[in-house]
């Protein structure tokens, strides 16, 4: 049965019903396993062949892929008396993402594995990231609990003040208390004072949480996943375990997360549809980094930290950015490499931020570095279930001390991709700093027979044609030294901003009558002040715009910001001049450098290229945010 997710929760939800405690402060420990490795299988026949049953939390998206759970897996777990719980879509930081994708990666999590017969009726939030949203949206899900992790005592330093177990019920179902994941660290007697702490405080409830048994090698690189408890740990602690459950302190019972928690098997709810896809443009959202992540996140919207095998990766944010005075880029440091790599990568999702992407289709991917070492571009794509693989990696760029632009046409995206994630790494130690991301689609780049790949200006000329502020003329040509007329100037300014609707009120003009070509473009510089025209109530649209005036429309775009006092001055812009203090902000942001003489020339029409980088270099300093 499916409902609709509703946007009021009310606070009912969060309410379960739960079986009465047994008698004798029983300890209850639940074995509990993440992300649907293939390797927890021979632990799930351990705990069987042991009488005992585990709570397998599954990622739909990871189902029939390399190294995970097949669906018959799946089904035949929960035949043996194992328990199938819900892990997100892809496995996505739910403090990270916004209403509608957290909705989906619970929701649909939970769609998909119940169209398989599983029954599914709790969960476990990802990297134990959560906030009041997500766990609103888990119970609007219809789950009856999700589990955190890193709340009670444990080897862990900074835990000895914890809780030594979770109560049962739990004083709130849908952030349950356990110990930290398990991982190659712990030893069996770790393992053991778990459930000994628990029972020597009165007992309760702990679940313990594993990745990997065995090795937890990657058979496709051969890198060991820290994440892993040995098979011999393991089942010494399931047979230790079985000898407590006549311990006279506290007897150890084994159950499943749905035997202590309780509650029916609710209908599922579909979570919001995922936006359409963008097909044109700059398909990078947050492509410069400036937009902060959610919840205090110091990664920048829309993308998350990547990387795998055995190394260090530190990301921060790094003040300036590639251009500007006041913009950031980011910088991964890899160090203590012996495998795998690092790469900060849009975000693994179902729509929200990942670059939509069209089988067959040819990408053009663009990004800013610094590197200390060489880097390449890593390519993931999303499969039509939901599931991210990944695909290729472009060839090497060399290392550079100054910021320097990579560039690579990724060829024909394999059939069945919907996304792609795009981002520069590093597989060997040393420093990365990336910024101002671009990724498009071969089919809708444009060229200009008279812009040259020599062109001064080509690389803005392409950046404006690429992101559709531009579109040239009918003939195919550009024509970079025609000046720029005030009617083309509002048109570039309204494509800049979005192409935004035009209030119904906006000002109109004696000479810009209805149905003329940039009609509805003038309109809109006039209602956001950017334009008054001349006292005789005309725009004059075919008058070509001068330095000056082109000054004074940025400056206005920008919202009339405070011009510092140190703002540079030319000698031909005295302190008279109507756009004096446009022109030192320009100058200021780095916008303008002004002519090698040292004028700024405020009267010469401005050509078309001109426009083109100063529009460029306007959104370097002044990105959109997201």
């Amino acid at each position: 049965m499916t409902g609709s997710l509703g946007i009021a929760m009310a606070a009912g939800l969060l309410g379960v019903s739960v079986p009465a405690a047994h008698a004798a402060n029983p300890t209850i420990v639940s074995f509990t396993f993440d992300d649907g490795n293939s390797d927890q299988l021979p632990a799930a026949a351990k705990l069987k062949s042991a009488g005992m049953a585990g709570t397998f939390f599954l990622n739909s998206g990871f189902l029939n892929g390399a190294n995970h759970l097949t669906s018959a897996q799946a089904q035949a777990l929960q035949a043996d008396g194992h328990e199938i719980g819900g892990h997100t879509v892809t496995h996505a930081d739910l403090a990270q993402v916004g209403p509608d994708e957290l909705k989906r990666q619970v929701c649909n999590d939970r769609v998909t594995l119940t169209s398989l017969g599983l029954k599914v009726a709790n969960f476990a939030y990802p990297f134990a990231s959560t906030s009041a949203e997500a766990q609103a949206a888990v119970a609007a899900c219809g789950y009856n609990s999700a589990r955190g992790l890193g709340d009670i005592k444990s080897k862990v330093p900074g835990t000895e003040t914890f809780p030594v177990a979770e109560t049962i019920p739990p004083e709130s179902p849908f952030l349950t208390k356990a110990p930290d994941q398990l991982d190659n660290t712990w030893t069996l007697a770790d393992m053991q004072n778990l459930v000994t702490n628990a029972q020597n405080g009165g007992g309760g409830w702990v679940q313990l949480t594993f990745h990997h048994v065995g090795d937890g090698v990657d058979p496709s690189s051969g890198v060991a996943d820290p994440l892993s408890v040995s098979t011999a740990n393991f089942n010494a602690f399931v047979d230790w375990v079985d000898t407590q459950k006549a311990n006279a302190t506290s007897p150890v019972q084994v159950k499943t997360v749905a035997a202590v928690i309780g509650g029916a098997v609710k209908p599922v709810v579909n979570g919001p549809a995922a936006p359409a896809p963008q097909t044109a443009g700059n398909l990078i959202k947050n492509p410069s980094l400036e937009t902060p992540g959610l919840n205090g996140s110091t990664v920048p919207r829309c993308w998350q930290e990547g990387g795998y095998g055995a190394n260090t990766r530190v990301f921060s944010r790094v003040v300036p950015g590639h251009a500007g005075t006041t913009t950031a880029s980011e910088q991964l440091v890899l160090s203590a490499h012996t495998s795998g790599s690092g790469a900060l990568l849009p975000y693994l999702d179902t729509g929200e931020c990942a670059p939509s992407a069209a089988a067959g289709h040819s990408y053009r991917a663009m990004a800013w570095y610094k590197a200390t070492t060489t880097t390449q571009f890593d390519i993931h794509y999303r499969t039509g279930t939901g599931s991210w693989v990944y695909w290729t990696s472009s060839p090497y760029f060399p290392a550079s001390s100054t910021w320097v632009q990579a560039s690579w046409d990724t060829g024909a995206v394999p059939a069945g991709a919907t996304a792609i994630s795009v981002g520069l790494n590093l597989i060997n130690n040393g420093t990365l700093t990336t910024d101002d991301y671009e990724l498009y689609d071969l089919a809708g780049v444009k060229t200009f027979s008279d812009v040259s790949s020599t062109n001064q200006f080509n690389r803005e000329i392409s950046w404006l044609s690429n992101n559709l502020i531009t579109q040239g003329y009918p003939d195919g040509t550009f024509r970079p030294v025609s000046s720029i007329s005030r009617e083309a100037m509002a048109a570039f300014l309204y494509r800049l901003a979005g192409s935004p609707a035009v209030p119904s009120n906006a000002p109109t003009f004696v000479d810009v009558p209805a149905g003329s070509q940039f009609y509805n473009e003038i309109r809109w510089l006039a209602s956001k002040g950017m334009t008054t025209g001349w006292p005789d109530g005309t725009f004059r649209p075919g008058n070509p715009v001068n330095r000056d005036a082109m000054a004074a429309f940025l400056y206005r775009y920008n919202g009339k910001p405070a011009v510092p006092a140190s703002a540079p001055s030319f000698p031909d812009v005295t302190q008279s001049n109507m756009f004096y203090n446009e022109i030192r902000w320009l100058a200021a942001t780095q916008i303008t450098t002004g002519y090698p003489d040292g004028l700024f020339r405020p009267v010469q029409p401005i050509n078309r290229d001109a426009m083109a980088a100063f529009i460029y270099r306007y959104n370097l300093n002044f990105p959109k945010l997201f």
